[in-house]
């Protein structure tokens, strides 16, 4: 069963940003993408058909919770986007300033898609990967554009970065320039692993806290927030899973990442501030949810990616290195 936006609602409260940070700059700016005419027509298989794209898209509608960034990075023309769930500004994300524009790109709903908001930009795209739609609603907005879909291979929401971001890149007609920026994030990866052998194999735990139940809620590889860390070389749990008050010992991984807490919330949980992995500083803090950190890890695209990479790589090899004694950086927001 597909899930609802409003199981959503309560499990993607991350994307929230704040801070400073640059992405790759192999993409080029906003509103100048170099697809080829040459490239299309396009024929792109999803998980609810077929999206045939005839000509080079100059208008484009995101309706994904991340997807804009996508588009931004392989230089694409938004005309409208969805609106990000949480209290951040999502207009001021620091990874995505240079490839902005200037003015307000409208919005075409947040929980909800506005249909008719999205029909009156007369979009010649709608980008949705990320978008946790069903085959009713991507029917309705493929008779307003063609529709970008993720595909059946993956739970909904755990479409790779590097997937999304060749899929975009095929709607635009730029595949070469998706695949150098696969390849530069990738290369950043690689950096990070390698400098870091204390990541291959080591459990991690990423939680997400103030949810339903006891308040947390383990992400599993059918998250994409996780692949940030299966990137890193971390052993992930299979599935999300929504944790008692009597399986908090499920966080008490080799490193726990705790989202939405910052160090005061921790002191405060009675339960978790007691477990060994946090005990034995082998615990990072992503901070609130309006942070920067959290929010790019939310994001998970080709431009926050590196941007997390800077603040995480550090507290991550703090916290894995098997050192009581080190000090865990925190990340700064």
């Amino acid at each position: 069963m597909r899930r609802s936006l409003a199981a959503l609602a309560t499990t993607a409260l991350a994307l929230t940003l704040t801070a400073c940070g640059d992405g790759p700059d192999a993409a080029g700016s906003a509103g100048s993408s170099s697809g080829s005419s040459d490239a299309f027509p396009v024929s792109i298989e999803n998980a609810f058909g077929t999206t045939e794209i005839p000509a080079r898209p100059e208008r484009i509608v995101t309706i994904g919770f991340n997807d804009a960034d996508f588009v931004l990075a392989l230089g694409g023309t938004l005309v409208g986007e969805r609106e990000l769930l949480g209290d951040y500004d999502a207009t001021q994300r620091p990874w995505a300033a240079d490839r902005l524009p200037e003015a307000d790109i409208p919005t075409v709903g947040s929980e909800e898609l506005n249909l008719e908001e999205i029909a009156a930009l007369q979009p010649d795209l709608i980008v949705g990967v990320y978008s946790f739609i069903d085959q009713a609603t991507y029917d309705q907005l493929s008779g307003i554009a063609p529709t970008l879909a993720q595909t059946d291979e993956h739970p909904d929401g755990a479409t790779p970065w590097q997937e999304q971001t060749l899929l975009t890149g095929r709607a635009l007609g730029v595949e070469d320039q998706a695949q150098q920026l696969v390849d530069e994030v990738e290369g950043r990866f690689a950096d990070a692993v390698e400098a870091n052998p204390d990541f291959a194999g080591a459990s991690v735990a990423v939680d997400l806290t103030g949810l339903g139940g006891s308040g947390h809620y383990l992400l599993g590889q059918d998250d994409l927030r996780t692949q940030f860390f299966s990137d890193l070389g971390f052993a992930v749990p299979e599935t999300s899973t929504e944790l008692s008050a009597e399986r908090l010992d499920l966080l008490d991984a080799d490193v726990l990442v705790e989202n939405g807490y910052d160090r005061a919330a921790l002191d405060a949980d009675t339960v978790v501030s007691q477990l060994a992995v946090v005990t034995e500083d082998r615990t990072v803090l992503l901070g609130q949810y309006s942070g920067a950190v959290s929010a790019a890890l939310g994001f998970g695209s080709p431009l926050s990616l590196p941007y997390l990479l800077d603040q995480l790589v550090d507290p991550l090899a703090a916290a894995a290195d098997g050192d009581p004694a080190t000090a865990v950086e925190q990340p700064q927001s």
